[in-house]
């Protein structure tokens, strides 16, 4: 089992992490990881997401995409 960080991006008080892992049929699980704080006060919400996807490059693709309206949902300034 591989799981690669990609693209990670930073809004706000927020670090956004889009991870692909393969699955035992050959295709592609998304995750994000969505940390906030620093040092012993950090917090990080990690969500998986059911569908499979057919390529690493759309699963992150699909990451990325959610953790954006994550952020979105809860008015990062």
């Amino acid at each position: 089992m591989t799981i690669k960080i990609e693209k990670t991006i930073t809004a706000g008080k927020y670090l956004v992490s889009p991870l692909a892992k393969i699955t035992d049929n050959g295709k592609f699980r998304a995750s994000v990881s969505i940390k906030s704080g620093h040092k012993s006060g950090t917090h990080d919400r990690i969500f998986r997401f059911t569908p499979d996807f057919a390529s690493h490059d759309v699963a992150i693709q699909y990451a990325l995409s959610e953790g954006k309206n994550w952020l979105q949902q809860h008015a990062v300034n």
